[in-house]
């Protein structure tokens, strides 16, 4: 464990590496951060990290952090658990909660419980209210690489009370390291999309994709913004066994392959998420997760976690050149 340097309040962020096989990854603690992924014979990083850590709390806040309890959007910023209506942080518009707010997971240090050559375990606890929410909550996020070219994460989490939970990794990629990902090619193994409004909620249609232009279920190369990308892509409709859900490949013929135990993939194309000295579109964010917004839809599959049960998402992510 490496120091990374120090947050404005003080606090101490640390860097620590796990490798194998030809798959070296760097973890902060700030966030629990994908910092960096590195495969051999490729001399660039394959996802959007930095080593200046003010930008974390600024610029660059969501680019590969564990976001939580709640990642992407709940409408309104209000929501009902056990007949009692809790208002969060309104940090969308005034309007609506976006990712836990101030207080979100990927702004928190974690604490670093396990660290082995190929593989690092950090933990935090959210205390009873801290973003709004009920529970005494611990949150687990496991990383571990395997050979050839794999990386695992695990998040579980607990609780002592009814509150709500879906976590998500917000890593940017880009295959080229190029100034945007146009030429990028993707496939999405999703049959279904759900469309949003002008503010980014869904409308609550479970739309198919099939003759739209979000229909990726044959691998395309979009451009950006040709289609606007900020959606969850429904790669089931309930949380199951791993399953591959995305393939990425760049003009460099560098592929990622994305597995994942989520019945949702959020794809955001970057438009607004350039890191300082960089343009927007930089970098493509696949979030898998529960489906956004879910507390105001009781057609989508359910963000609550009760005392006693164990809240376990599984995610891999596969590298070749």
């Amino acid at each position: 464990m490496q120091p990374f340097g120090q947050t404005a309040s003080g606090k101490d962020v640390h860097r620590v590496e796990i490798a194998a096989g030809d798959l070296t990854v760097g973890l902060l603690t700030l966030g629990a951060n994908l910092h960096s992924v590195r495969l051999a014979g490729v001399p660039y990083d394959l996802t959007l990290g930095s080593d200046h850590l003010p930008y974390y709390a600024k610029e660059m806040r969501y680019h590969g952090g564990i976001i939580g309890p709640v990642a992407n959007r709940i409408g309104g910023g209000r929501v009902r658990i056990g007949g009692m209506m809790h208002e969060l942080e309104r940090n969308q518009d005034r309007k609506h909660s976006l990712h836990s707010g101030r207080n979100s997971t990927h702004y928190q240090i974690w604490r670093l419980a396990e660290h082995e050559p190929s593989k690092a375990t950090f933990e935090i606890d959210l205390a009873d209210g801290v973003c709004e929410l009920p529970g005494n909550r611990r949150i687990i996020a496991r990383f571990e690489v395997s050979a050839p070219a794999t990386l695992r994460l695990t998040l579980t989490a607990t609780t002592d009370d009814a509150t709500l939970m879906n976590l998500a990794n917000h890593s940017y990629w880009n295959l080229d390291r190029s100034e945007t990902w146009e030429g990028h090619s993707f496939k999405i193994a999703a049959d279904h999309i759900l469309p949003i409004t002008d503010e980014g909620l869904p409308t609550g249609e479970i739309a198919e994709v099939e003759g739209t232009e979000f229909d990726f279920r044959t691998a395309r190369t979009p451009k950006p913004s040709a289609p606007p990308l900020d959606n969850n892509f429904c790669t089931g409709e309930a949380r199951g066994p791993l399953r591959d859900v995305l393939w990425l490949t760049g003009k460099s013929g560098v592929t990622m392959t994305m597995a994942t135990t989520e019945p949702g993939l959020h794809v955001f194309d970057g438009r607004d998420a350039g890191r300082p000295g960089h343009s927007n579109y930089e970098g493509l964010a696949f979030e898998a997760q529960l489906w956004p917004d879910a507390p105001n839809h009781a057609d989508f599959p359910s963000i609550l976690l009760r005392p006693g049960a164990t809240y376990e998402q599984i995610t891999e992510w596969r590298f070749d050149r």
